[in-house]
């Protein structure tokens, strides 16, 4: 097949690329901005029609979570009507496209983990946005698979457990929130589920994946220094209410599993195990 991943200078988009030499049966274009503006209608259908795909991975989106309650406009483009016309472009040539989601389409009250068919209620402009696009895809292409993530991580680009070395290491005392609830998901590993589905054939529809277990930012923030050896610094625990922040967040995130695991024979690994490989390779 030929498969088309966006967003491939991002965090999964770069965990693709790892990927694609095991895969030497697909054909892998991997395109980001430079090479293909994902929000230009035209362009998007052009590409997909020139380049015969047959499948898309869309790694793209707008996840500056803050700043997107002041930039509702670009965030809606990236995460809602580029995925669009993706799902346009790919439907015309009768083929499938993955969709990556979050977490932050819920509004975080559960106390259990959320399942699939769990009403959605973000409370976010990146939420909102996210499950607009969530919406287009499905409602666009016949051959979609929706995969909600939450609290990725790897080692490219900016995020929680990078910043958190840092931090760690220039600081002798460091607040963490600890009663948001959620799971930390290795990149790689989401990658990996992803590449499972193209190989066994896109079932449509919503699914769910994180890594296993269940931690708080706090605890994941002790984890990540012990792992690292980071001794100097003291962590102390934060309410949500002392570090106010644009966008609300979800206080309890834990996404449900089942159905992924079910429908592709996932063995997902335990958030402690794939942090602690991560950070062997930062």
């Amino acid at each position: 097949m030929k498969i088309l991943i966006t967003g491939c200078n991002g965090q999964l988009g770069n965990e693709m690329q790892l990927l694609a030499p095991e895969n030497p049966q697909h054909e892998f274009l991997f395109t980001d901005v430079e090479e293909l503006d994902i929000t230009d209608h035209d362009a998007v259908e052009a590409f997909v029609q020139d380049h015969a795909i047959d499948g898309i991975v869309n790694c793209a989106a707008y996840t500056a979570v803050d700043k997107a309650e002041e930039n509702e406009t670009l965030c809606n483009l990236l995460n809602n009507l580029a995925p669009g016309y993706l799902a346009e472009a790919i439907e015309r040539r009768k083929g499938w496209m993955v969709q990556v989601s979050t977490d932050y389409v819920f509004d975080g009250t559960n106390h259990t983990p959320y399942t699939e068919l769990e009403p959605t209620c973000p409370n976010s402009v990146y939420g909102r946005t996210k499950l607009a696009g969530e919406q287009q895809v499905v409602a666009k292409c016949s051959r979609a698979l929706i995969v909600r993530t939450a609290w990725l991580y790897s080692t490219f680009g900016n995020n929680f457990v990078k910043t958190m070395l840092r931090l760690g290491r220039e600081r002798q005392e460091l607040g963490v929130i600890f009663d948001q609830i959620g799971t930390p998901t290795y990149a790689r590993d989401l990658a990996k589920a992803i590449m499972v589905a193209v190989n066994k054939g896109i079932v449509p529809g919503i699914y769910h994946f994180s890594d296993e277990g269940v931690t708080s930012w706090y605890d994941f923030t002790k984890a990540i220094h012990r792992l690292a050896g980071i001794t100097t610094c003291h962590v102390r625990p934060l309410h949500t209410s002392e570090y106010p922040t644009p966008a609300k967040r979800p206080h309890y995130s834990v996404l449900d599993k089942s159905k992924i695991k079910q429908t592709y024979g996932l063995d997902i690994p335990h958030w402690e195990e794939s942090l602690s490989e991560c950070i062997s390779r930062i």
